[in-house]
C-alpha cells in the first residue's frame, strides 16, 4: 500500500514538473508513515516540507498542489493537508479489502519481498563451548539466531547460518581431564578430580561411554589419554548438541572448527596479512593489535611473549575468513558476558577497512526461569542448571521458541514453565495459535454447511462492512512492512508483538460476531476474512519457527 501511494505521489510530481508548477526537478526519497493518531487519516507524507527548499515554496502550498492533483484517485476516501505541510491520506474500504485478495492469491509469499536483493548474510548464533548441554542461555539465542535468519531470507538476503565449534584452547583440554578421571573413578580407582573440572553427572555420561569403546588405556601416556578424551568428549558434546538443536527446529547450514583456523594455519596467514597492513606492532615480545587507532579503549594483544596466540588472534582470524568467503554482512550472536569483546572485534574491521554494518552484534540477555512465579536454581560448572531440552521436553517446542523470541533479545526474559503449559488465553503462544486453530474449525463447519471459501476475493469482499472487519484488514495490510522492519532492525519480537495483536482482533471479532450465518454472501465474505488471518498467522509463526495446529 506505501509503494502505491509512493507512485502516486511519484506521478504528481512528474505531471507539477512538467505544468511548471513546481521547477526543480528532483524528486527526493518520498517517506510514508502511518499517524500515531488514527483520526489523522490511514497514512502521511512529509514530502511537501522536504522539497521545500529546493522549490523556493512555502510546504503547505506544495502540498495544496499535490492535493489537488491526487483527489481525483478512486483510492482516497479524503486526502488533506495538515499541519506546517504534511499530507494525510484515507483509503476508501474497498482499496484496504483489496489486501484480502493479495494474501489469498500469495499464500505463504504474503510477506516476502526483495530488499534485500540477494546479498549474502552470514548469521553465528549458539555457538556454545563443546564441553556440555545447551542451556536455556543458549536456548534464547538459538531462537534468535534462527529467526534472524529466516526473517532475512524472507525478505531477499542469502543466508547462511554457522555454528562455530570452540574446539581448541583450554575448555576442550579441561573437559578432557574431566572424562579421564571419572572415567578412572569409574574404574575404582581414587582420584584428584581438577577443581575447576566440570563438575556435571553428564560427564559421567560421557566417561561410561568413552571406556565402552576405549578398553585398555595401560599402554597410554597421560597426555595420549587427554587427547582420547577431548577427541571423544568433543564429538560426543557435539552429537549431542546437534540432536537438541534439532528438536528445538534448528539447523545449521556449516559447523565451523576452531581447530581447523589452526589445522589449516589460517590464524598465521591471517595474522601475517595485518601486519602487513601496518595495523599491529611487537612489545616486549609480544604482538598487539593497534584496536585504539578505531575507537578500543586499548590495544589488544594477539600472540603472547611466549608465542601462543590468544582467544581473540582466531576470532580476528575467523572473521577475516567470513568475508574472505564471501559474505558481505555478518552478524554474530553472543551472550551478554561477551560485552566487552564489542569495541575491539569493531576495531578490528574498521582497521581493515569495513563499515560499521558490516559487523552485527547482538547481544542475548540472560533468561530468568521461573515456575509459578518463583525462580529456579540454576548453577554453571557444578551441574545444577536447567538444560535447553528439559526445558523443550517440558513445555513443548513451540512454547519455547515463543517465549525466547516475546522480548528484544537485549533485554531480560523472565519464562514461566508452568505459564508456557497453560492452555488458556493467559499464555501467548496458546493464544495466537488458538486463533489459527479456529479459523480452521470454522473452515471445517463450513464444509459440513456446504459452503465454500469464494474463489471471487472481489465478490467477498464486498459483503464486509463492519468497522471491526476494516481494522483486521488494515492490520493484516501491515504485515509485510513488519516483517521488512524486523529483518533489517534484527528484532524478531516485532513478529511476536504482531502476533498477538492480529490474534486479539481476531479472538475479540469472532467473540462478537458469527461468522457462518444465516445469510450466505455476509458468510463468504466473513468466511474469506478469517481465511485471510489464517494465513498471515501461520507466516508469521513459520517465521518463527512455531508450529500453526489446525487443531488444539
Amino acid at each position: 500500500m506505501k509503494e502505491r501511494l509512493r507512485q502516486l505521489i511519484h506521478g504528481a510530481l512528474e505531471d507539477a514538473f512538467r505544468a511548471g508548477a513546481l521547477t526543480s526537478n528532483e524528486i527526493p526519497e518520498i517517506q510514508i508513515e502511518v499517524p500515531a493518531n488514527s483520526e489523522h487519516g490511514d497514512f502521511a507524507s512529509n514530502i511537501a516540507m522536504v522539497m521545500a527548499r529546493a522549490e523556493k515554496k512555502a510546504p503547505v502550498l506544495i502540498a495544496g498542489l499535490l492535493v489537488e492533483a491526487l483527489k481525483g484517485s478512486e483510492l482516497f476516501m479524503r486526502v488533506e493537508v495538515a499541519g506546517p505541510g504534511f499530507i494525510n491520506f484515507t483509503l476508501t474500504p474497498s482499496c484496504w479489502f483489496e489486501v484480502l485478495e493479495q494474501i489469498h492469491a500469495q499464500g505463504p509469499n504474503y510477506g516476502t519481498s526483495n530488499v534485500g536483493q540477494g546479498r549474502r548474510v552470514q548469521v553465528e548464533f549458539v555457538s556454545a563451548n563443546p564441553t556440555g548441554p545447551l542451556h536455556i542461555g543458549h536456548g534464547r539465542g538459538a531462537a534468535i539466531g534462527d529467526a534472524v535468519s529466516q526473517l532475512l531470507a524472507k525478505v531477499g538476503y542469502d543466508v547462511c547460518r554457522e555454528y562455530y565449534i570452540n574446539d581448541a584452547g583450554n575448555q576442550v583440554v579441561l573437559l578432557g581431564r574431566s572424562i579421564l578421571q571419572r572415567a578412572r573413578e569409574l574404574q575404582g580407582q581414587q582420584v584428584d578430580f581438577p577443581e575447576d573440572g566440570y563438575q556435571g553427572q553428564y560427564i559421567y555420561d560421557i566417561a561410561k561411554a568413552f571406556l565402552n569403546e576405549q578398553k585398555d588405556l595401560t599402554s597410554l601416556s597421560e597426555d595420549e589419554k587427554i587427547k582420547l578424551c577431548i577427541g571423544f568428549g568433543v564429538q560426543y558434546v557435539l552429537n549431542w548438541l546437534t540432536r537438541d538443536l534439532e528438536a528445538f527446529g534448528v539447523h545449521f547450514d556449516n559447523w565451523y572448527s576452531e581447530q581447523s583456523l589452526y589445522d589449516n594455519a589460517l590464524v598465521e596467514k591471517e595474522l601475517a596479512k595485518l601486519q602487513d597492513l601496518g595495523l599491529t606492532y611487537e612489545k616486549e615480545g609480544a604482538l598487539w593489535f593497534r584496536t585504539t587507532d578505531y575507537g578500543d579503549d586499548k590495544d589488544r594483544v594477539l600472540v603472547r611473549s611466549d608465542g601462543s596466540p590468544t582467544y581473540f588472534a582466531s576470532d580476528v582470524a575467523y572473521h577475516m575468513v567470513k568475508f574472505e568467503r564471501g559474505f558481505e554482512t555478518l552478524i554474530d550472536v553472543w551472550g551478554a558476558d561477551h560485552h566487552g569483546y564489542v569495541p575491539r572485534m569493531k576495531a578490528v574491521l574498521a582497521g581493515l577497512g569495513h563499515a560499521p554494518e558490516d559487523l552485527e552484534i547482538l547481544m542475548i540477555q540472560m533468561v530468568n526461569l521461573l515456575r509459578a512465579g518463583k525462580p529456579v536454581a540454576m548453577g554453571k560448572r557444578s551441574g545444577e542448571f536447567v538444560s535447553l531440552r528439559e526445558v523443550i521436553d517440558e513445555v513443548g517446542r513451540d512454547a519455547c521458541r515463543f517465549f525466547f523470541l516475546m522480548r528484544r533479545s537485549d533485554s531480560q526474559l523472565d519464562f514461566d514453565l508452568e505459564l508456557a503449559k497453560q492452555k488458556s488465553a493467559e499464555n501467548p503462544v496458546y493464544y495466537v495459535q488458538y486463533a489459527h486453530a479456529r479459523v480452521c474449525s470454522i473452515n471445517r463447519n463450513a464444509k459440513e454447511l456446504g459452503v465454500h471459501l469464494p474463489e471471487n476475493g472481489k465478490c467477498a469482499t464486498e459483503n464486509l462492512h463492519l468497522d471491526e472487519e476494516l481494522a483486521i484488514t488494515k492490520l493484516l495490510a501491515r504485515y509485510p512492512d513488519t516483517v521488512v522492519g524486523a529483518a533489517l532492525n534484527y528484532e524478531p519480537h516485532r513478529i511476536v508483538y504482531y502476533l498477538q495483536e492480529l490474534a486479539s482482533q481476531f479472538h475479540s471479532y469472532y467473540n462478537r460476531f458469527r461468522v457462518l450465518t444465516d445469510e450466505v454472501n455476509e458468510s463468504l465474505g466473513r468466511l474469506y476474512l478469517v481465511n485471510s488471518v489464517r494465513i498471515v498467522l501461520e507466516n508469521a509463526l513459520n517465521l518463527l519457527g512455531v508450529t500453526a495446529p489446525e487443531q488444539m
